[in-house]
């Protein structure tokens, strides 16, 4: 899950997983696997770097129970 802010301001956690595409028009506008629109203040980068950042937590634990079995 990750964090963006709305274009009126609110914060709104979505699935990083149901994330299809980013669009920059000039605002960023996350579409869902669904379908759904989200417009939100955040940068097409910054969103990019928050699934990265949440994707990276996801796998953190894998890498060292992996690193830990090779040992």
């Amino acid at each position: 899950m990750i964090t963006v802010t709305r274009i009126n301001d609110q914060s709104i956690t979505i699935n990083a997983e149901l994330i299809e595409f980013i669009e920059a028009t000039p605002d960023t506008i996350i579409t869902t696997i669904t379908g759904k629109k989200i417009l939100v203040k955040d940068s097409v980068e910054d969103v990019i770097e928050k699934v990265i950042r949440y994707r990276q937590r996801c796998f953190e634990n894998i890498r060292v129970k992996w690193e830990d079995a090779e040992r």
